[in-house]
């Protein structure tokens, strides 16, 4: 099979296509021709080498796909060739989704919603399983009220979807240009809530939307110096959602001095503990949700076919910041 292979940490020069064996498939696998992969900020971070890069089993990279069944194991008997599927593999695959197929357990896929492309499909398993873990574990009720950091990114963007859909308005959410304002205005967010993350005192712009009251929750998709602005508009025992980890040691003061909850959102931990059925069964009640037309499929920039050009050009956007409220999407 064709791959698009890491040979060293450091910038994106370190990709090369790559030939390699068709994966084994073990009793408990199904073997998945991938049709789509989509791009996340922690390819970027494993490429460089950081902390991300702890998880990696593979030198290809991609964490999910959208694609066919073409193979199963022996004890695999939930799936059969030509079904449609979709999984987040995280590092819990045969090897990444830069790559023309993954073998891959059958408790992490489920059916690919209907009525959707595979490019879309793609874009579901990372963005909807983070943001149905922060959503469902947080508790939020509709009288709440929520300020999201980084609310254009896949995450961010799946989170407002599953918030209205659960009947809370209450959304303040930062931007940075004016796709992205356009992008959260389309999801139903208020033109007057939608804060610019370069304004000058930034805390008090975010507090003046809500009427000057501290928020109930707050949502950090960002990480960095964002951070210490979310942590100051956030009320004394409100809930912190920490979906990355990247928050500054002057946040941290803050969050403690507010005495705070703080919820760790990291989807990946339900595989190191081996709860794998945990994807494949939320999957499949996002993907209902999609496929009955409650929840819209993600909205996708496909940027080429597999091949080192367009993991560089996705890396490059990425890094840059030019999403634009679509989440980048590799054909295969």
């Amino acid at each position: 099979m064709k791959a698009i292979t890491l040979k060293a940490f450091g910038d994106s020069s370190n990709f090369e296509l790559t030939n390699l064996p068709v994966p084994a498939v073990g009793p408990n696998d199904v073997l998945v021709q991938i049709k789509a992969t989509a791009f996340n900020p922690i390819d970027y971070q494993m490429r460089k080498g950081l902390r991300e890069s702890a998880l990696m089993r593979s030198p290809i990279l991609g964490r999910e796909f959208s694609g066919v069944v073409v193979g199963t194991g022996s004890n695999a008997k939930k799936f059969t060739p030509g079904d449609a599927v979709v999984a987040l593999a995280g590092s819990l695959g045969s090897n990444g989704t830069y790559a023309e197929y993954i073998a891959i357990n059958q408790k992490l896929l489920a059916k690919k919603p209907a009525g959707i492309f595979f490019e879309e499909a793609a874009a579901i398993p990372s963005s909807g399983l983070t943001a149905w873990e922060t959503i469902t574990r947080a508790g939020i009720k509709p009288d709440d009220s929520i300020f999201i950091a980084g609310a254009t990114g896949g995450v961010g963007r799946f989170l407002i979807k599953l918030l209205k859909l659960n009947g809370i308005n209450d959304i303040t959410a930062t931007a940075g240009n004016p796709q992205s304002v356009d992008s959260l205005i389309a999801l139903g967010v208020d033109s007057n809530r939608i804060v610019n993350y370069n304004a000058d005192n930034l805390t008090d712009a975010i507090l003046k939307t809500n009427g000057r009251q501290k928020f109930d929750y707050v949502a950090d998709l960002a990480g960095g110096t964002i951070t210490e602005a979310a942590a100051s508009v956030l009320k004394i025992n409100g809930t912190y959602l920490d979906v990355t980890f990247l928050s500054t040691e002057e946040a941290r003061e803050i969050l403690f001095d507010s005495a705070c909850n703080i919820y760790n959102i990291a989807a990946f931990a339900y595989g190191l503990s081996g709860n794998l059925e945990w994807y494949g069964n939320t999957l499949e009640q996002i993907n209902n949700l999609i496929s009955t037309g409650q929840l819209s499929a993600p909205d996708v920039n496909v940027i080429g076919g597999l091949s080192v050009a367009t993991v560089q050009e996705a890396h490059r956007l990425m890094e840059s910041n030019q999403i634009f409220g679509k989440k980048i999407v590799m054909s295969i």
